[in-house]
């Protein structure tokens, strides 16, 4: 492993940092005017995306909810549709567009289609939240979606690359277009192991940590691309962690472990954020912060737009405050590794995707 090492007592205080319970006010994350903007949020029926979608159609947004038929635990995506359709008209949007289009982040032929189907409308994309997700398994052998990957690396990862890749050439056409990417605080337990990239157990035994890693890893290399590409020098993409937060996360999402050890584990810690966790709408705050606030906006010096004293790209935001990555990050091999690793998993060339590997 390439990337410098940091004690021991790094890694853990950091982590631990990310649960931050410091309640968020309005005036610390304040909300503009978003009408005519155009937001794709992946996750966003149930949560911290449902919460952030809220935020973004009451500014006057308009949305495409990116999401799978859902569990039974969870809103409808047509219901949160209809419930942010709501919120646009009370606050007076009453011309916002707000609609659900179905994607399984499970499924690469889906994410393809979803994709498409937004580059078929032409339009501009002002913003797109990559936060679909789901938590572990705690399967003791790796659970292989129909692409051949293990499930949570590609929902929590790998469709998300590809996902951002197809929709990139409609982000570049957006005066000041943002990439908001759900990583977390768990990247910092995350091992740095692609010799079991794919979801293997592996010396790292449980991937969640691992691909939060990868991911946080990965868009900071994007951004390094981005900022070398005149084309694309203008689009900001930045990782959060929205804090230890009392979602749906918390519930077991595999059938076949019901009435398990692994069910009685997700029960207990769901009863854990129940007590100590912030609610989904504080959570969303990190993502509503990280699109829309002239701190992690576009750097006008090195990306030639934005407004002074924007950040930029590539940055860790544990909540609203910047925080220091895991070190892999910052090194420039482990970056490549995990962009030829996943691009080679996706098959970037045959997808038309070449330019990009």
């Amino acid at each position: 492993m390439p990337a410098q090492h940091r004690p021991l007592w790094w890694y853990g205080w950091n982590a631990l940092r990310g649960g931050n319970p410091t309640f968020l006010t309005p005036d610390q994350v304040p909300v503009p005017d978003l009408s005519g903007k155009w937001i794709i949020i992946t996750g966003s029926n149930s949560g911290i995306g449902l919460e952030a979608a809220k935020a973004f159609a009451s500014a006057g947004a308009n949305l495409i909810l990116g999401c799978r038929e859902p569990a039974a635990w969870e809103t409808h995506p047509a219901a949160a549709a209809e419930e942010c359709q709501t919120l646009a008209r009370v606050n007076g949007h009453t011309e916002s567009v707000i609609e659900w289009w179905k994607i399984d982040m499970a499924d690469l032929s889906a994410v393809d289609a979803f994709a498409q189907r937004w580059l078929d409308t032409g339009r501009a994309l002002d913003i797109l939240c990559n936060n679909a997700g789901m938590g572990p398994t705690g399967s003791r052998k790796p659970i292989l979606t129909k692409d051949g990957l293990e499930i949570l690396h590609q929902v929590n990862f790998t469709s998300h690359v590809l996902l951002t890749l197809r929709v990139l050439d409609s982000l570049a056409k957006a005066p000041q277009p943002r990439i908001v990417c759900t990583t977390s605080c768990f990247h910092f337990r995350g091992y740095f192991d692609l010799d079991h990239f794919n979801g293997e157990l592996g010396m790292a035994g449980d991937p969640y940590p691992n691909n939060k890693l990868y991911f946080q890893v990965w868009l900071t290399e994007l951004h390094s691309r981005l900022l070398a590409s005149p084309n694309y020098r203008h689009v900001t993409v930045n990782g959060i962690n929205p804090g230890y937060v009392n979602s749906g996360i918390w519930n077991n999402p595999l059938s076949e472990t019901k009435n398990t050890w692994i069910d009685t584990a997700y029960k207990f810690w769901k009863f854990v954020a129940s007590i100590l966790a912030i609610s989904p709408q504080q959570g969303s705050l990190a993502i509503v912060y990280a699109a829309t606030s002239a701190e992690f906006g576009p750097d006008p010096v090195t990306q030639g737009v934005g407004e002074i004293g924007g950040k930029g790209g590539g940055h860790y935001i544990n909540r609203i405050w910047e925080g220091e990555a895991m070190p892999h990050c910052s090194d420039e091999e482990c970056r490549k590794e995990v962009w030829e690793k996943v691009g080679k998993e996706l098959g970037l060339e045959e997808r038309g995707l070449g330019h990009w590997v």
